[in-house]
């Protein structure tokens, strides 16, 4: 049985291996963020699920631990691509927006702000990284707000 789920995995990835080196880069961008995003969803799903059950839901256990996860991998996987300078647009698509973008918002944020901090604006990196958080909450409290008012 593992044989035939190897040979299995094994047709598919030459078969999106094969659509990547044929196919145009208008078209193979999208599918590659796609592949991508469909694994980092579910896993976010998952661990969500996972840590409400086991330390209960009085507080975003999961959300924290995703955010703060997809936070690390998002550096770990920037740091070596630049590094070693991973020749594939495609897989960088995969993995960063795709399935990071997808597991967790929080690690393009957070590479966002670093981005901006490193370029060496602390006025665009406070206004980004604070404002953020909070507006990103405002924003939140309004369309809670204007969702009621228009629902009643």
């Amino acid at each position: 049985m593992f044989v035939q789920i190897h040979h299995f995995l094994t047709a598919i990835t030459q078969k999106i291996l094969v659509l990547f080196t044929t196919a145009d880069p208008t078209i193979r961008a999208p599918i590659a963020v796609s592949l991508g995003a469909i694994p980092g969803a579910l896993c976010r799903y998952y661990i969500s699920l996972y840590f409400g059950r086991w330390f209960g839901t009085y507080f975003p256990f999961g959300t924290f631990f995703i955010n703060l996860t997809g936070a690390f991998l998002m550096g770990a996987f920037v740091t070596f691509t630049l590094e070693r300078s991973l020749p594939s647009p495609d897989v960088r698509l995969l993995i960063a927006v795709g399935f990071l973008g997808s597991y967790t918002t929080f690690s393009t944020y957070a590479l966002d702000a670093i981005m901006l901090f490193q370029s060496g604006n602390l006025g665009f990196t406070l206004f980004y990284g604070l404002g953020s958080a909070l507006l990103g909450f405002l924003a939140v409290v309004l369309g809670q707000l204007v969702t009621q008012r228009l629902l009643h």
